[in-house]
């Protein structure tokens, strides 16, 4: 049988928590899992410093996780970024990598958008039409 990488959902009503799990692929998706490799919670919970991003908090045993990639385990779409992000296997899709900064730099003050002259492409046309019909 196939052996998936994937997500196994825990925890209360609009609070999930899961189990990132080695299952195999036919099985429900709380059905008792081969192995349970880590654990992702969703929800953000604020900067440990309380400045910057909220942080979503993933723990993941990469040895385990590297042992069943290498023995042909295929991960879920969630799990796949989130062993990208580890570093254990190529994206499928440009993530962008951002490096986190520290203190003042991590904080930084909108620029306010400019403004275009909306009526300048209008008034050009206008212009166009006048020259047109003389």
């Amino acid at each position: 049988m196939v052996v998936r990488l994937r997500l196994a959902r825990f925890g209360k009503k609009h609070a999930p928590v899961y189990n990132i799990v080695v299952q195999h692929a036919r099985t429900a998706r709380n059905a008792k899992p081969i192995e349970v490799i880590g654990t992702y919670d969703p929800i953000p919970k604020p900067a440990p410093d309380g400045v910057g991003k909220p942080i979503k908090d993933i723990q993941l045993d990469t040895e385990r996780a590297k042992y069943w990639l290498g023995v042909g385990a295929q991960p879920s779409d969630p799990v796949w970024r989130m062993l990208a992000m580890f570093g254990l296997i190529e994206p499928r899709w440009p993530v962008q990598q951002i490096k986190a900064l520290v203190g003042a730099q991590a904080v930084k003050a909108k620029m306010p958008k400019k403004q275009e002259n909306v009526d300048a492409p209008i008034a050009t046309e206008a212009a166009k039409v006048e020259a047109a019909r003389q």
